[in-house]
């Protein structure tokens, strides 16, 4: 890779124009760095395009230089996918923020990368409309980041990750071409689903600058009920076994009682009961457009629970209620790093593992002289783990940490599950790559980037080096 001599410089800012061209430190500081682990990283320049056309220009010019570059949404990422650490460009997609268009006949929504997926899910339900993924920084990251990480969410568990929402991308390749990876219909078998593949590639495949989206109908109903648990392991059991007896919930979240301490402080509240011996609550949510079905599925579900020593359940009796546990569930993420539990990793099980997954990770802390705590998507086996070592607090580059993380991921490969559930693998994640792939995986994946990004100048030394 090269560096931005004085003239490269001048002709990206002929691209972009002079008011949208950044050499300053505050930029650098900024756009050098997401919510991953506190690292930092210095670009050479900062640029915030507006259109296609001018991603395409700053791309060939890149490839032809051998420039590195950085696609940039929110900055929400945990794994150091917008991290630019090899210096370079900085594209930020900030600009790209107009919802082009909502299709009501054909259940469509068109939109920029920039917009803010909260805003998107707003917008849609005006009409109606609904677009399930969810995830918990919804209120600040782009849903441009959401297609290149694959963006989970509470609602997944029902309603299916990013990838089942995405029809077709428009999309500025590494080598400047402007190309459209699909068509907007339910049903394409035409050739190789490239807007699939590019749906989860992180940003190593090309700049995505315009995206087509399926939606539903918004449901009329939803109720929510907390379920208290004195042990984690029994409320993991109570979860495989409400799919078991044939419901699917809408969103079925973990929390332990540690999590749940720690996000009703940040956030002031009292709205999750803490009880002697409590170990950790089910956040159970149907929903529906039939009153009646919805009573009678939660009715079964606490038939379920009490299988399994379940304590006094808790329903939220309206919008403000369910408005203020959905607000502690989203903000355990921040509340555990504000305590210290500055590593996370985003494993994903099998539901019916989870219980084995816990116990495997509470034996390493206490092997290793830290603090753990989890939550997560219990409904689909996604376990956030946060860490609190008590003398190093960030993961990358770091041999102990790295240690203890390989024996996490090869517990989870050993349960049948995968090291990123929704966060993806970015910069700090890659070298554990080869405990879930054989060569031959890595392989056709380096060859795939290889196609697409000849120069290796793309979001280069994410997910593989």
């Amino acid at each position: 890779m090269n560096a931005l001599t004085p003239s490269l410089l001048e002709e990206i800012k002929s691209i972009v124009g002079a008011a949208y061209f950044f050499t300053d430190e505050e930029s650098f500081t900024t756009y050098g760095s997401d919510e991953t682990e506190k690292l930092h990283y210095t670009p050479q320049v900062v640029v915030k395009p507006r259109k296609a056309e001018e991603i395409a220009l700053l791309l060939q010019l890149c490839n032809q230089h051998l420039i590195p570059v950085t696609p940039r949404g929110a900055g929400t990422g945990l794994t150091g996918g917008a991290l630019p650490h090899l210096g370079g460009v900085v594209i930020s997609m900030e600009r790209f923020n107009s919802i082009l268009e909502i299709d009501e006949r054909n259940l469509q929504v068109t939109t920029e990368p920039g917009v803010i997926t909260e805003v998107l899910q707003n917008a849609v339900k005006e009409k109606g409309l609904f677009y399930p993924p969810d995830p918990a920084s919804k209120g600040s990251c782009f849903i441009g980041g959401n297609i290149s990480e694959n963006s989970g969410g509470p609602k997944a568990v029902k309603y299916g990750v990013v990838k089942d929402y995405v029809l077709n991308l428009e999309v500025v390749l590494p080598t400047g071409e402007i190309i459209w990876t699909g068509s907007n219909v339910l049903k394409n078998a035409t050739g190789y689903n490239l807007t699939q593949l590019i749906v989860g590639s992180e940003g190593t495949l090309g700049i995505v600058t315009k995206i087509v989206l399926r939606l539903l109908p918004h449901p009329k109903f939803d109720l929510l009920m907390l379920a208290p648990f004195n042990s984690v392991e029994k409320a993991c059991e109570a979860v495989s076994a409400i799919f078991r007896a044939g419901i699917t919930p809408s969103a079925l979240e973990l929390m332990e009682i540690e999590s749940i301490k720690l996000a009703s402080k940040i956030c002031d509240s009292t709205a999750i009961p803490i009880t002697d011996g409590l170990a950790a609550h089910l956040i159970i949510e149907v929903d529906g457009n039939d009153i009646d079905v919805l009573m009678k599925e939660m009715e079964a579900i606490s038939a379920v629970l009490e299988n399994f020593e379940v304590g006094e359940l808790y329903f939220a009796d309206d919008a403000q209620q369910k408005n203020e546990l959905w607000k502690i569930r989203r903000k355990a993420n921040e509340a555990a790093v504000a305590a210290g539990y500055t590593i996370e990793e985003d494993t994903v099980v099998p539901r019916a593992e989870l219980p084995r997954l816990i116990k495997g990770v509470k034996a390493l802390a206490d092997e290793n002289g830290f603090k753990v705590v989890s939550y997560g998507h219990a409904g689909d086996g996604n376990l956030h783990i946060r860490i609190n070592h008590p003398t190093i607090k960030k993961s990358y580059e770091n041999e102990q940490i790295q240690s203890i993380l390989a024996k996490i991921f090869e517990l989870v490969k050993s349960l049948g599950g995968t090291i990123s559930g929704e966060h993806g693998i970015g910069l700090i994640q890659k070298s554990f790559m080869p405990i879930m792939f054989e060569k031959a995986n890595m392989d056709l994946m380096k060859g795939i980037k290889k196609v697409f990004d000849p120069h290796h100048i793309l979001n280069a030394g994410k997910i593989f080096d």
